[in-house]
C-alpha cells in the first residue's frame, strides 16, 4: 500500500469518526465565546457548541454570516445572553429554524444599568454619591463576567441540557458540579486578590464591560465611552483629571473597540495601554489574568 493510499485512508477514517461523533452530540449555538466555555464544561463531549460572534468581533454590531445561518439550522438550542445584536437577530434565528429553542441565560440574574463617564464636576458616576445618573438606563449585558452570576447561568445551562437529553442527566449533573467547584475556587481566589487593599481598587476601561465584576469585588470601574460614543473634549479633560486623581497607571481596552481616546488619556498621564477582553473563551483563565492586571495596575 502506497504512502498516498495510507494517508487517504487515515484522513477518511478521521472524517468518518468526526462525523459519527458530531451526529451523536446535542447541537447548540451560543452568542459569544464565554458561553461556549460554560456549555462545554457542563455538556462535555455530549454537546457541540457553535459560536455566533467569533473572536475579534463586536456583539454590538455583529451580523451572522450565511454559513453560520446554515449551521444554526442543525441546532436544537440557542443560548443567548442579552448582547445588542440579539435584539434584531434572535427572531430571525427562530424563523430560520422553527425547532430551535432560544434560552436567554441573562433572564435569571439581576441586571444593573451601565454608567456614563463622569459628572460635570469631574466626579465619577460610580462614586459613593447617590445622585449618579444613567444614560436612558441602558442595562449592562456583561453578566458572564461575575462568578456569582455564572453560578446561576450554569444551573440554567444544566437544566436545559437535561431537558433536551434526559438520558444523560447524570453526566450533566456530574459535569455541572465539577464546574461549580471551579467557579467557587476562582471566586475565593479573586476575593483574596482584592481583599489585600482595604481602600479598594479603581481601574479605567475604554468600554464599561466590567461593571458586574467590579460590583462583585468592591472595585470602581471608570469607563471612557458609553454606547460606542467617544467622549467630548470636555469629558476627555475630566477623565484625564480623574485618572490623575486616582493614580491610574493603566487603561484597559478590548480588541473589539478603538483605542483612540484611551491612548489620548494614557499619553497625558503616562499610563500604559493593556488589554482586558470580556469575550475571551477561556473564561476562568481570563478572569484570573484580568483580576491580576486590575490589582497591580490600578
Amino acid at each position: 500500500m502506497t504512502k498516498l493510499r495510507i494517508a487517504l485512508l487515515l484522513a477518511l477514517t478521521i472524517l468518518i469518526s468526526s462525523t459519527a461523533a458530531t451526529a451523536g452530540q446535542l447541537q447548540t449555538t451560543v452568542s459569544i465565546p464565554p458561553l461556549k466555555y460554560f456549555v462545554e464544561k457542563i455538556g462535555g463531549e455530549l454537546v457541540k457548541a457553535n459560536i455566533m460572534v467569533k473572536a475579534g468581533s463586536s456583539p454590538a454590531t455583529y451580523e451572522p454570516q450565511p454559513r453560520q445561518m446554515a449551521e444554526l439550522s442543525k441546532s436544537e438550542i440557542y443560548f443567548a445572553i442579552g448582547v445588542p445584536f440579539e435584539r434584531a437577530w434572535l427572531p430571525r434565528f427562530k424563523s430560520a429554524n422553527s425547532h430551535l429553542e432560544i434560552i436567554n441565560l441573562g433572564s435569571g440574574v439581576a441586571h444593573h444599568a451601565m454608567r456614563a463617564h463622569v459628572h460635570e464636576d469631574g466626579q465619577h458616576e460610580q462614586s459613593k454619591h447617590e445622585d449618579h445618573q444613567t444614560t436612558k438606563r441602558i442595562m449592562d449585558p456583561h453578566v458572564w463576567l461575575a462568578p456569582q452570576l455564572v453560578r446561576i447561568i450554569s444551573q440554567q445551562i444544566r437544566d436545559t441540557l437535561i431537558e433536551h437529553d434526559p438520558a444523560n442527566k447524570q453526566a450533566y449533573i456530574h459535569n455541572y458540579l465539577g464546574f461549580a467547584e471551579e467557579i467557587n475556587e476562582l471566586d475565593s481566589e479573586l476575593l483574596k486578590t482584592f481583599s489585600k487593599n482595604k481602600t479598594g481598587f479603581s481601574f479605567m476601561v475604554y468600554h464599561p464591560s466590567w461593571g458586574y465584576f467590579a460590583r462583585a469585588y468592591g472595585l470602581t470601574q471608570i469607563p471612557i465611552e458609553l454606547e460606542g460614543k467617544e467622549p467630548s473634549p470636555k469629558k476627555l479633560a475630566q477623565l484625564i483629571n480623574l485618572a490623575k486623581k486616582n493614580s491610574v497607571k493603566a487603561i484597559f481596552i478590548q480588541p473589539q473597540f478603538s483605542k483612540k481616546s484611551a491612548q489620548a488619556i494614557a499619553d497625558s498621564i503616562g499610563a500604559k495601554i493593556l488589554t482586558a477582553d470580556p469575550l475571551a473563551e477561556d473564561w476562568t483563565a481570563n478572569l484570573r489574568r484580568t483580576a491580576g492586571a486590575f490589582a497591580t495596575r490600578h
